[in-house]
């Protein structure tokens, strides 16, 4: 008896996806609910659950074809497979004859889930020189993160076959690498040179000393991380910072829906953050009602998702407003692009200390500067300039957030 394995509902509007990767071969073991295969939507990953227990059978599709929702992409027959290859066992002691050597293991041969191979990328992780530890040998995310750190027990690594070149030797070799863009990098691609051939983008700058923030922070951190269970950030801070304007100047939290202008009297705020394949931006719904603690949290989770590739479609629809912070990476300045249909990015950069000028005195401050790029079509000079001078005073003054000025 044979089970099909159809495309799984993406999410409302998304009507296909890429083949990423087959987890399994045909031949292998696979249990019920056990990731098979992996897709690859406009937004984010998504992992194929078996539908049944039994042997994977036939794949009806290759790796980088594009799949509709429903279709049968492989079979599941029934009865009991080989299980996946498991780690050769150590080496016996050495025979009188000698023995040819394997061929070392390449990336390519490792069976690595969206997650951990997303991961591997991101950390420039060579999977072939780390010992799994989950079933069957494969890497999990763990062993990932260990060897990051340097702390993962490295495979053994393969014998020389040929003697190394000399030190400062040239080869000659220059070699080239092809690879298929993944669908979200395409639309991530296409998004944005759609904002800038559609949106009249213009963007203004603005400086902000962080001292005050910097010493609320340090003098109440550990009592906020005891109460709450979370980390007191600066992200909280500038996320009702900008509520603050974007209710004053609600241009700036709306969007151009064909001739109309539809104005949000809630702000869902979009949070920029790196992922494996590109950048990503769920979003934190009514974040104007939430309070610090809840803001973390929020962000957070999504954060880690992000990097596990765990996001749902749910977590990506929607929002008014998008931070971007690269000041993480160390950008000290930058024209951050909006994230249509939203009319409006704030971009934070990294936090320096600068000579500044303070009643008449040059002092030293942590200074970072703050970039409100904007769609001028609904949004004037005077209220983008304005909005982003608001934040500016919030976070110098943060009083201001408590009292709602």
């Amino acid at each position: 008896m044979s089970t099909e394995v159809k495309v799984p509902t993406l999410g409302e509007s998304i009507t296909e996806a890429t083949l990423g990767q087959w987890l399994k071969k045909p031949g292998e073991s696979v249990s019920a609910d056990e990731p098979i295969a992996s897709l690859e939507t406009d937004k984010v990953a998504v992992e194929v659950p078996a539908p049944a227990t039994g042997v994977m059978g036939a794949l009806l599709v290759n790796e980088g074809d594009t799949v509709n929702v429903g279709a049968v992409i492989a079979m599941i027959e029934a009865g009991s497979g080989a299980p996946a290859a498991a780690p050769a066992p150590a080496a016996a002691p050495a025979a009188a004859a000698p023995v040819a050597e394997a061929a070392p293991a390449t990336a390519a041969d490792l069976t690595l889930s969206p997650a951990v191979r997303r991961l591997v990328l991101e950390l420039g992780i060579d999977p072939t020189k780390v010992k799994g530890s989950g079933k069957d040998g494969r890497l999990t995310k763990e062993d990932v993160l260990a060897a990051a750190k340097g702390g993962a027990p490295a495979a053994p690594a393969a014998a020389p076959v040929a003697a190394a070149a000399p030190a400062g030797a040239v080869t000659g070799e220059r070699r080239e690498e092809r690879v298929r863009m993944t669908r979200l990098r395409q639309t991530i691609a296409k998004r944005l040179k759609d904002a800038q051939n559609t949106a009249a983008l213009l963007t203004t700058f603005n400086d902000v000393d962080m001292s005050a923030v910097m010493e609320a922070r340090n003098r109440y951190k550990d009592s906020f991380e005891k109460k709450h269970g979370v980390k007191l950030g600066f992200m909280s801070f500038f996320a009702k910072a900008a509520c603050l304007a974007l209710k004053d100047f609600p241009a700036v939290n709306a969007q151009i829906q064909g001739d109309e202008i539809v104005y949000h009297d809630y702000v869902d705020l979009s949070v920029a953050v790196s992922a494996p394949n590109g950048l990503v931006v769920p979003v934190v719904r009514n974040v104007d009602q939430l309070g610090f603690a809840d803001i973390e949290k929020a962000i957070g989770d999504l954060g880690k998702r992000a990097k596990d590739g765990s996001l749902t479609m749910e977590d990506m629809t929607g929002g008014t407003f998008t931070i971007s912070n690269g000041g993480i990476f160390g950008g000290l300045m930058s024209t951050p692009i909006i994230n249509p249909p939203q009319s409006a990015v704030l971009g934070l950069h990294r936090i320096e200390d600068r000579p500044v000028v303070r009643d008449g005195q040059i002092v030293i401050r942590p200074m970072m500067y703050l970039a409100l790029s904007y769609d001028h079509r609904i949004i004037d000079g005077r209220e983008a300039v304005t909005a982003l001078k608001t934040i500016k005073e919030a976070i110098e003054d943060p009083t201001r957030l408590l009292i709602d000025l």
